[in-house]
């Protein structure tokens, strides 16, 4: 399975938005139609059990980049965040930028003689009004050709590439066309599915036709605004087959964290964006890369988005020399040659999202997953009703069965596992509120639409 060649690979890393693991037909919903994902996972290894690293967008992203969780880099929100008044826990001072500090992925392969380029949503600065040469932007975070784009307005034309898919499909082909005699590394970020949700009538209408359209997990346009999705990333990895860089490419496909939804209903995984069930953080991610990666493997490894870094910059020749770095590489598992040397993942969320269910924290360990309710275990203590959950993924992955009170022992040693990793990587807790008012309503203003 080995490369026969010492010619370093290229890299193409695509991230879609709010995308949950069951929006792809090659992991099990016939409603979708992805045949250009499809078969890239027939090409390459799919991942069941792959995470982002925080419910929102802009924390996982911020992993993605720098190989460190959400809670090491103190990002833990989307940005600018909500602004939540008159809760009963105070949310921590956040970083509300990816700090020029940290080493990033873009850093590392620039280093290693990379030509970079960074197409789409970027989410990492302290607001959006990219422009070429300003600090915070992808130009001074390690990426050489950047082009950038937001969401659209809600009142934007839906039959006119709102959300840029094509667009930004556009500028990575101009990209790998140009770059196609060096090494490069093309990040392509898109803006869709996330808010708001618009594609062209006409393909949305096709969708709606269908018997499992619903209300919830089969949306038509999301049915549609994924097809598009599909489309375009057949056109890239169409250009790399004539351009002849298949073969010497790695190809990643993920998304940041999973589905927005107005429910908790099952999706078929519980939860949705801004919560830690498995419906807002679970991802599809599938990897393609000849002749090393074999043809149409499937992993159930857990893995997350702070191993991309790792990763990628073994696979290209590079050591990770810098501290800090929470991910681990995943070539053992790329290769099929062994597995991860890693016992637990970690998330840690304390905020008060305007579409989320309350401030939370989790832990991974095997087939069990503990979430904390941070309303409950700090103000009442952790073995409150309801402030600690366990769950046994592997016999109920969609988290219906509680199991805290049947196996206490077990939650609470979990329990000590996610305090002890707080205390490690320096995240910022919550604490009690002293100005919290029980007698007035509480109030999660919105952000303006473009912000969320």
């Amino acid at each position: 399975m080995e490369m026969e060649t010492n010619q370093r690979p290229n890299v193409v890393f695509v991230m879609a938005d709010d995308m949950g693991v069951h929006q792809l037909g090659c992991y099990g919903n016939s409603f979708y139609e992805t045949p250009n994902l499809d078969r890239f996972a027939s090409e390459g290894m799919r991942f069941t059990d792959a995470y982002g690293t925080g419910p929102v967008c802009s924390p996982s992203r911020a992993s993605v980049l720098t190989g460190k969780y959400p809670a090491r880099l103190h990002l833990t929100d989307f940005i600018p965040g909500s602004e939540a008044t008159n809760t009963k826990l105070a949310v921590p001072n956040w970083k509300k930028y990816l700090s020029l500090d940290e080493m990033t992925i873009g850093n590392a392969f620039q280093e290693l003689g990379y030509v970079t380029g960074h197409f789409g949503k970027w989410h990492l600065a302290s607001d959006y009004n990219h422009r070429p040469g300003r600090n915070l932007d992808p130009g001074s975070q390690g990426f050489e050709v950047v082009s950038t784009s937001v969401k659209p307005k809600p009142d934007a034309d839906p039959s006119a590439d709102p959300h840029n898919v094509a667009k930004i499909t556009d500028w990575s082909l101009r990209f790998i066309e140009d770059q196609k005699n060096r090494d490069f590394l093309c990040f392509i970020e898109h803006n869709s599915i996330h808010r708001p949700e618009m594609e062209n009538p006409q393909l949305v209408a096709k969708y709606a036709a269908k018997p499992e359209a619903d209300d919830d997990k089969n949306r038509p346009v999301l049915g549609a605004m994924v097809e598009t999705l599909d489309r375009n990333f057949g056109r890239l990895m169409n250009s790399l087959e004539s351009l002849g860089l298949t073969e010497n490419t790695i190809v990643v496909f993920t998304a940041d964290h999973g589905m927005w939804g107005n429910t908790q209903n099952l999706k078929p995984l519980r939860g949705a964006k801004a919560d830690l069930y498995e419906g807002g953080i679970r991802v599809p991610l599938i990897v393609r890369w000849p002749r090393v990666i074999k043809e149409g493997s499937v992993c159930q490894t857990p893995v997350c988005g702070n191993d991309f870094l790792p990763t990628l910059l073994e696979a290209a020749g590079g050591r990770i020399d810098y501290p800090d770095v929470d991910g681990i590489s995943l070539m053992p598992l790329l290769k099929q040659s062994g597995g991860l040397d890693r016992e637990s993942l970690f998330w840690h969320y304390p905020h008060y999202h305007h579409q989320g269910i309350a401030p939370c924290g989790a832990i991974r360990y095997g087939d069990f997953k503990l979430i904390e309710w941070f309303e409950k275990s700090i103000i009442e203590g952790p073995e409150a009703e309801g402030a600690l959950e366990l769950f046994d993924l592997k016999n109920d992955p969609s988290e219906q069965k509680n199991l805290f009170s049947e196996q206490r022992d077990f939650g609470i040693t979990l329990y000590g596992k996610l305090k002890a990793w707080r205390k490690a990587v320096g995240a910022q807790e919550m604490a009690i509120n002293p100005n919290y008012n029980p007698e007035l309503e509480n109030n999660r203003s919105l952000p303006p639409m473009e912000d969320r």
